[in-house]
């Protein structure tokens, strides 16, 4: 299961169930992932601009908040 947190600048956002706490991004030509904890940061890229990874970066840095909040919920207790 891999629910979608939000979609933004044509990138999709989600978790993958039981994953550490990495945020999935895929774009039009590749995906990444971000780690959430300690801080935000890209984990791995593949397939995917410096741009793109700059304006996916940008996007989870503006949505944290609704991504930790998606996170708790995805991920009780």
């Amino acid at each position: 299961m891999s629910p979608t947190v939000f979609r933004e600048g044509g990138f999709r956002f989600y978790f993958f169930s039981r994953d550490e706490p990495r945020l999935h991004v895929q774009g039009q030509n590749g995906e990444a992932k971000f780690w959430l904890e300690p801080t935000i940061e890209v984990a791995q890229h593949t397939g995917l601009s410096k741009r793109e990874i700059s304006e996916a970066l940008r996007l989870v840095q503006e949505h944290e908040n609704d991504i930790r909040s998606a996170w708790r919920r995805h991920f009780p207790g």
